[in-house]
């Protein structure tokens, strides 16, 4: 099958796409999925970089086309564990079910699905420990991939492929947000609103009834309040003159970096912060008299519950939500692709498109 290849931690040269790779096959509770589309996600240029690794300190865009020098190579994945290369990156699944495994039904092939991205089959379903496509196991960036069969959720919608494949990874760490943090019609303030996860903030907290103010560059303004924002302020605004001290109820947080200690500013007293990303940089300074004064709740957002991804299948064939695709690209030019996401030109997702099987 086509595929690209990991071939090691560093920069778009490590992505070897191939011809020649073995189509994967489904083990006992495993399903085979011909993929139609898989969306580029930060994680996947920060697993190419290393970025996960505690030797990094810069920004993902610091070292998203080239790499960087410092990555301890033990630390550098999602689990804190070495990766095994080659690896087929990847964290969005889109595809039809071609073929099951032992212990799965066929009468699921021909399914149209989505895998979700965050497995915890391959834990035994313990508590806080996850398996990420295109990690710790491969990925969407190739013809096929196996998922296990209790973690593809079976997809009714009119969507395109190209759609579909913007959900797994962007949607669900939006959703496991603001589940955690218990998001209702109150004051919600959204960074990095443009992006995948931005965007997918901005839709799922106004399917919840909140008042949405989204941080954006201003040239995207119109298209981030197309996505459902009430109201779009500039990414480099003083936060604080912009919505004044204690504003905001809680704010969806992916971007961290220099401003970081002004989104506990505009938060009022007993207020939740929630972060599943730092793409301006990973290291920020806290008050801790900010924290315990204020009575605030912070919460990293890795792990999902079982139902987090379960209620995205259900908002899309109810049609309570719907991703934007800035673009499409054939998955050869997965480094094109991945250039366009570091510039940050786009709103919404970046899409790869795999060459159809040849019968």
């Amino acid at each position: 099958m086509h595929a690209v290849l990991l071939t090691g931690h560093g920069g778009m040269e490590k992505l070897d796409y191939r011809t020649d790779v073995p189509i994967p096959q489904p083990k006992p509770g495993e399903l085979l999925i011909r993929i139609a589309a898989a969306g580029i996600n930060n994680t996947d240029i920060n697993t190419r970089i290393g970025w996960y690794s505690k030797a990094v300190n810069g920004s993902t865009d610091t070292g998203g086309a080239t790499g960087f020098d410092t990555v301890d190579e033990d630390d550098a994945s999602w689990s804190g564990s070495p990766l095994t290369f080659p690896r087929i990156q990847g964290a969005d699944v889109c595809g039809t079910i071609v073929e099951v495994g032992e212990e799965v039904d066929e009468k699921r092939i021909g399914e149209r699905v989505l895998v979700r991205n965050m497995l915890r089959t391959y834990v035994d379903f313990r508590p806080y420990e996850c398996w990420t496509m295109g990690s710790e196991c491969d990925g969407g960036f190739a013809q096929f991939a196996v998922a296990p069969a209790i973690e593809t959720h079976s997809v009714d919608c009119s969507w395109t492929d190209a759609e579909l494949a913007s959900v797994p990874c962007a949607y669900s760490t939006a959703e496991n947000m603001l589940h955690r943090a218990n998001v209702g019609a109150e004051r919600v303030l959204v960074t990095g609103a443009s992006g995948g996860v931005g965007s997918a903030a901005v839709q799922l907290a106004k399917r919840r009834g909140a008042e949405v103010i989204a941080l954006s560059s201003a040239s995207k303004t119109a298209k981030v309040i197309a996505l459902g924002a009430d109201r779009v302020i500039d990414r480099s605004a003083d936060l604080v003159a912009e919505l004044g001290a204690g504003s905001i109820d809680v704010v969806i947080d992916l971007v961290a970096g220099d401003q970081w200690p002004s989104f506990l500013d505009v938060l009022r007293r007993g207020g939740r912060y929630a972060t599943a990303g730092a793409i301006a940089g990973p290291i920020a300074q806290i008050d801790v008299r900010t924290l315990y004064l204020k009575d605030l709740t912070l919460m990293g957002c890795t792990f999902q519950e079982d139902e987090v991804f379960a209620n995205l299948v259900s908002y899309i064939e109810a049609g309570e939500i719907r991703p934007v695709v800035a673009k499409t690209y054939p998955l050869r030019d997965i480094a094109q692709a991945q250039e366009d996401f570091l510039a940050k030109r786009h709103t919404g997702k970046l899409v790869l498109i795999p060459p159809e099987v040849s019968s």
